[in-house]
């Protein structure tokens, strides 16, 4: 499978989350949620990371771009992805997380082995890391091991580090924003007709208005993909 080119980054057109666990499964590299945003960004090091490692569509706004281009994908969404992955694979291969508060990565942890007491679980730490801790982290990996990182920060702060860790210890990593608070129940998700209305956007938003700079990009997007101007 070849990636699409929407606007400035390549994403792949999955049709299946299993498509797209199948097609990492022997990989190393970074899997990379494409959205709205992350298409307008401008970052240039954002882009090249993006494109030099597997971008999915997690976002709407992706499918459809994709869609524009005459390829049918599905969303993926990287907060339910990453739980389809240790499924699949938390019998035979192992795992390092990264990420949010020490209480929530704590609770993650716990919640992970109630759920699959058979995963083997390497090493995790908060994603509060300072720039002198990188090393250790690199020798942690390194001395461990891990076949699969998840690494939950956000954007484009995990996309760097997972990008410095890579270039140190090969291995398969995914950037996964928020979902630890989501696993633990912290942060909420939209209810399901929300969901299935495509509308988790406005959902997230009605919780938190101080997001309306991040989508107001939203429009600006969809302005640009209903002229045509991907």
């Amino acid at each position: 499978m070849n990636p699409v080119q929407v606007n400035h980054i390549k994403i792949y057109p999955f049709k299946s989350r299993n498509e797209l666990i199948e097609f990492v499964r022997n990989k190393k590299g970074l899997l990379i949620a494409a959205n709205a945003e992350k298409i307008l960004n401008k970052n240039i090091l954002l882009q090249k990371i993006i494109n030099q490692n597997i971008a999915y569509p997690d976002g709407i706004g992706a499918v459809l771009a994709l869609k524009r281009k005459g390829y049918q994908s599905i969303k993926i969404p990287g907060v339910e992805l990453w739980l389809d992955i240790i499924a699949q694979h938390y019998t035979n291969k192992s795992f390092y997380f990264i990420g949010s508060t020490q209480d929530v990565i704590e609770q993650t942890i716990v919640k992970l082995k109630k759920t699959y007491p058979e995963i083997d679980i390497k090493n995790y730490r908060n994603g509060f890391i300072q720039d002198n801790e990188i090393p250790d982290l690199i020798l942690d990996l390194i001395h461990l091991k891990p076949d699969i990182v998840f690494v939950a920060m956000g954007t484009p702060k995990q996309e760097f580090l997972m990008n410095e860790l890579l270039s140190s210890y090969p291995a398969l990593y995914q950037g996964l924003g928020g979902s630890f608070d989501v696993f633990t129940g912290k942060v909420k998700r939209a209810p399901k007709l929300f969901l299935k209305l495509k509308l988790e956007w406005f959902y997230r938003l009605i919780l938190q208005p101080t997001r309306i700079k991040r989508q107001l990009k939203l429009f600006s997007f969809f302005l640009k993909l209903l002229l045509n101007k991907f």
